[in-house]
């Protein structure tokens, strides 16, 4: 994976139940990835399949 050399300057405050957090949480520690590194891959991941739908 190459690394982001962008300074990441913004923040998302996201409200969610404390459970589904803490559970997301542990299965990224168990899958050796942060929580925040795979919120963005969620992000970029959905921006550009939506960005693709809009080209059609």
């Amino acid at each position: 994976m190459v690394k982001d050399k962008k300074k990441r300057d913004s923040q998302l405050v996201v409200r969610i139940h404390k459970e589904e957090r803490d559970a997301f949480v542990e299965l990224c520690e168990e899958m050796d990835t942060s929580a925040s590194r795979e919120i963005r891959r969620f992000m970029r991941d959905f921006v550009a399949k939506q960005e693709k739908k809009r080209k059609k």
